[in-house]
């Protein structure tokens, strides 16, 4: 199965007043799209059965089981209900949207079946989403386990040159991300992905043959130009095959997979490494050499019918591109001009930052400070573990609250007094001190999953949310590339510069950034609610007949706080 847009439902909160879903005959369909999905996204959310993000809340006892009949029609309130229907097929489904065969507005099905395919779903889709991730994250993050092993003395390269093939890493994985999404979108993700995947994996198994800094710098530049776009990419192939309800905490366990790769590497590194020596070559080239390797689900036409018709009945926009379906130069720009996004995509460039430049000196300090290469990598897990558990549980947080501006700020709370901690810490610095605070500040709860549902729950229209998924992870990616190159050697081994500066920044976040985004999504509601409330039910029926405002821009239309 596959369908045609970018991302998760459209909308945000819940519509200004008025927001009744109107069925009648002859209504125009962009009078009744932005009103019918939201209704249908709210009355899914009160009545759905079990999800991911329920079960979790339940595990956490914030929330008891329901109690609902799987016997019932599961079919959700939408403007293909309407009496207008072929209408709204010319308007709102393309042509050559891949899904006709399976779109059926007066098609009906059950909880019990909802529920049996969606798990289905999940365990031949997301499961997949999920091991490529992995497979993304292991070669990406390999080098940390590979410095352990003397790899920058073995190659002659200093800690210098170190953070600048990090610096082109990230500098070749930022600039590839949009490009990487337009073909995907040309393309198709299901063609784009496995090609990715393929070449990024040869690359990183070449490493093997590195020798020295001229082939390292090169080949972080190839592996991160093939792994950019590789994320929003992902996303906009599962968004074919969930609801805008449904997608937020799958994305969590999504990026839960980089953990359980950081795991299970963690524990493959200790073998690997411990190859030194066999054949001539050191441990770290056949971590790399072994590591090359790494790796679509069937549905009954009864099973694509609900799965085609939950997702158009939850966002009948999702009809309106198809899978080979590219984006012009013009909607791009217009996309990127959003200012009401700019506020989330500041976010993504700070909220991580203090985090990168400890995660990435991990196995460094820890080998300065005495531990040797098995006790390096083994010593890296608990925070890995921790970090799964911390996440999810942020997760249920923002589920169990309904909120992100202030759920999101958790990241950085947490970090800020370890950082404290690590400021405070007498000379000498003790192995051990060291190794307990930096395995707590890197357990933080992961917020990332939550601020990417929250951008895509923004965007308003499907180019603005294909585009801000690869601005955002742009942001993100520049914010990694920037914490690539905050420790110094001057100012090693405490940093107490760099750490000084990261106190700071989380100290900011806190205080000021994330409240500011509160504030200024929701004064952005109450001016667009003021401006609606004011209107006659003449004037609103009007508007939206005939408004030129798209996406979030208009009046109808509710920012996620």
């Amino acid at each position: 199965m596959a369908s045609s847009i970018t991302n998760t439902n459209s909308n945000g909160s819940n519509g200004p007043s008025d927001q009744d879903v109107e069925t009648s005959k002859g209504a125009d369909g962009n009078k009744q799209l932005a009103t019918t999905t939201t209704v249908a996204a709210e009355l899914e959310s009160s009545t759905k059965p079990n999800t991911l993000g329920a079960i979790i809340l339940q595990t956490l006892g914030f929330r008891k089981k329901d109690s609902m009949d799987l016997d019932g029609i599961a079919t959700q309130p939408s403007i293909w209900d309407s009496e207008n229907v072929e209408e709204y097929k010319k308007s709102y489904i393309h042509p050559q949207w891949e899904n006709w065969a399976s779109f059926d507005p007066s098609f009906r099905w059950t909880w019990r079946e909802e529920r049996s395919v969606r798990r289905k779903v999940d365990w031949t889709i997301l499961l997949w989403a999920f091991v490529m991730f992995a497979c993304l994250n292991v070669h990406r993050d390999n080098i940390s386990n590979a410095v352990s092993d003397n790899m920058l003395d073995d190659l002659g390269i200093t800690k210098g040159d170190y953070n600048i093939g990090q610096t082109i890493f990230r500098v070749a994985f930022l600039v590839a991300e949009l490009p990487s999404q337009l073909i995907s979108k040309r393309i198709g993700p299901d063609v784009w992905i496995p090609i990715q995947i393929c070449i990024f994996s040869v690359i990183s198994g070449l490493q093997f043959f590195l020798k020295g800094r001229a082939s390292f710098l090169a080949t972080r530049y190839l592996i991160a130009t093939f792994q950019g776009g590789f994320i929003p990419d992902t996303i906009l192939y599962l968004s074919y095959w969930y609801t805008g309800t449904a997608l937020p905490i799958r994305l969590a366990w999504f990026w839960m997979s980089s953990q359980f790769s950081e795991i299970a590497f963690g524990f493959a590194s200790v073998g690997l490494l411990s190859m030194r020596g066999v054949l001539g070559y050191a441990g770290w080239r056949w971590l790399y050499l072994i590591d090359w390797w790494n790796p679509r689900g069937y549905f009954s036409d009864h099973e694509a019918k609900i799965i085609v018709n939950s997702v158009i009945r939850d966002d009948p926009h999702k009809g309106g591109m198809f899978n080979r379906q590219g984006l012009s130069v013009r909607q791009i720009w217009e996309c990127t001009k959003d200012y009401d996004m700019w506020p989330l995509y500041i976010l993504g460039l700070l909220f991580g930052l203090p985090k990168y430049p400890v995660g990435q000196y991990l196995s460094l300090s820890l080998r300065e400070l005495g531990f040797n290469v098995v006790e390096t990598n083994l010593l890296s897990i608990p925070y890995i573990a921790t970090s799964c558990v911390t996440m999810l549980a942020i997760t249920g947080i923002s589920e169990l609250v309904n909120n992100r501006s202030l759920v999101a700020m958790a990241e950085d709370a947490w970090l800020l007094p370890c950082f404290v901690a690590l400021l405070a810490m007498p000379d000498p610095i003790s192995a051990w001190s060291y190794f307990a605070i930096s395995t707590v500040l890197l357990s933080f709860p992961y917020t990332h999953p939550i601020q990417v549902a929250w951008t895509s729950r923004n965007a308003g229209s499907v180019q603005n949310r294909t585009v801000s998924a690869s601005l955002y992870n742009m942001f993100v990616q520049a914010s990694g590339m920037i914490g690539a190159n905050i420790y110094q050697d001057s100012d090693s081994p405490r940093y107490k510069k760099a750490n000084t500066g990261l106190l700071v920044i989380c100290i900011w976040m806190c205080l000021v950034q994330y409240p500011a985004t509160w504030f200024y999504y929701r004064w952005r509601n109450n001016t667009k609610t003021k401006i609606w409330d004011a209107m006659s039910p003449e004037e609103r029926d009007d508007y939206r007949q005939n408004t030129t405002d798209e996406g979030n821009k208009r009046l109808d239309f509710l920012f996620a706080l």
